[in-house]
């Protein structure tokens, strides 16, 4: 992260490099991006904007004359391929496992003051001086993640990482490693090859939004009394349906499906098993 820009129109964004090197917090890797992906993450983060579906954006690529050495299909052949360094904005860079990591950490005092700058900087809509702004957050980043991964499936977007540290808290998609758009459907669709138990597959988006959300809501047990607790279980238990509504109108537009109706679903849910018996 390099810093904070407010462009002309008084948006706020924060700046990040993809592929500069290693940081303090560098992990094993060497911090290197290759041009393929760093190409293929500007091109994808500009679709998805276009597209209508909260994203990162891409301002720039630059080519690194260092050379990167990558695996590129997991199959042990390691080829020297050229550098790249994408400078990349979004609204906020955190993650669930900004929160998780401090959880497990129990460093609760420093959770709390990060959770709390989250909420003033980008949950307006939240009072800090409200008892319950913890359940307030923890409500609306479980419904804004069931909305973004029903626009996910609405355009055949499967992440291929879609960890707790690749899942924004702002519901943005963020993290274009490996991803995929379907050419024809296929719930078994997986865009990453490494993924040999298909835990990423597009059928199990859903799913995996749901785990995320639940390891959120073990993140923030410490700092809820045992009533918060409570609701926070019922919140995260309406996922599912929240998911499955937005999922529903989605695909109703792109039928044009209008009112309401008892044979939608099944309507919806039989073409998609055709289109998935003809492809």
């Amino acid at each position: 992260l390099i810093g904070v820009y407010t462009n002309r129109q008084g948006e706020r964004w924060e700046l990040q490099l993809k592929g500069s090197g290693k940081t303090l917090y560098s992990r094993n890797g060497d911090g290197r991006a290759v041009l393929r992906s760093s190409v293929r993450e500007f091109l994808c983060s500009e679709a998805m904007h276009y597209l209508g579906i909260p994203t990162s954006r891409a301002a720039s690529l630059v080519v690194s004359d260092d050379d990167v050495w990558r695996d590129q299909f997991y199959s042990g052949n390691i080829k020297k391929e050229r550098g790249a360094v994408v400078l990349r904005l979004a609204k906020s860079w955190f993650r669930i496992g900004s929160l998780e990591i401090l959880a497990h950490s129990g460093e609760l005092d420093l959770q709390r003051r990060l959770l709390d700058f989250i909420i003033q900087e980008h949950f307006p809509s939240i009072a800090m001086n409200d008892s319950n702004r913890y359940l307030e957050f923890f409500s609306t980043v479980v419904s804004e993640t069931a909305n973004l991964i029903a626009l996910w499936m609405s355009v055949g977007f499967a992440h291929g990482v879609c960890n707790t540290d690749n899942l924004s808290l702002l519901s943005i998609t963020i993290d274009y490693g490996p991803f995929g758009f379907m050419e024809s459907y296929d719930p078994n669709f997986v865009p990453n090859t490494s993924d040999d138990e298909r835990r990423y597959k597009i059928g199990n988006q859903a799913n995996v939004g749901l785990f995320n959300l639940s390891k959120l809501l073990q993140a923030l047990k410490p700092l809820l009394n045992p009533r918060q607790k409570q609701l926070a279980s019922q919140i995260l238990e309406g996922y599912g349906e929240r998911y499955y509504v937005r999922f529903t109108e989605l695909f109703k537009m792109k039928l044009g499906l209008l009112g309401e109706n008892e044979d939608d679903n099944y309507l919806i849910a039989f073409l998609l098993k055709v289109s998935w018996i003809i492809c």
